[in-house]
This record gives structure tokens, C-alpha cells and sequence, in this order.
């Protein structure tokens, strides 16, 4: 179920534990300890190879994350987790991704 917020412009659906998923937001903006859900990968360029390896990785529609760590001074690198493998990402590669934050109804 999607529900539109009016004139926020913030979309939520609700999943099954009656929360609601939050309009998207970018991995690279999340803060440490924050756990999300992929929403997608942006292409930058035509081809971009590391797009399409962050699919490769596991950042498909629909996959659980969390935020681990982040780098000195809130810097490089970004340590993410998806199921029990973790990725050192930098802010550049970790903007590509569009995730959705569950906020408790």
C-alpha cells in the first residue's frame, strides 16, 4: 500500500510489521548504525562499471542493510553491511545507491 503525504512530497508504503518505508535517501547520507533497505543503483554514466558491480555485490531492490562504520572525521571510507559480508565504500560510490529508511508507524 502507498500512501502520498501530500504536499511534502514524501511517498510511504507500509510493510508488514505495519511500519512505513520513508522516501528514499542516498547510502552515502545515512548515519552510522542506521539500517536501510536498497532501493536501487544509479547508473553516473552510460556502462558505469561500478554500478554494475555494486549489483554484482549484492545492492539489488529490496536487500537489507546497515551502516557499520564511517571514516575519520565523518570522511572515506563507509563501512556498509548486507547480510554478513561487509563493504568498504567510498562517499562517491555509496551516493550511486538509493536506499529507503524504516521508520516505526
Amino acid at each position: 500500500m502507498t500512501v502520498s503525504c501530500g504536499a511534502t512530497g514524501h511517498v510511504r508504503g507500509y510493510n508488514a510489521n505495519n511500519s512505513y518505508l520513508r522516501k528514499a535517501v542516498r547510502l552515502s547520507e545515512l548515519p552510522k548504525g542506521s539500517p536501510a533497505v536498497v532501493d536501487r543503483v544509479d547508473d553516473a554514466h552510460a556502462s558505469d562499471p561500478i554500478a554494475q558491480r555494486l549489483r554484482d555485490l549484492g545492492f539489488v531492490d529490496g536487500e537489507p542493510l546497515r551502516v557499520v562504520a564511517i571514516g575519520p572525521m565523518g570522511g572515506d571510507p563507509l563501512l556498509i553491511q548486507i547480510g554478513s559480508t561487509r563493504f568498504a565504500l567510498r562517499r562517491a560510490e555509496a551516493a550511486r545507491v538509493s536506499v529507503r529508511v524504516e521508520v516505526a508507524a
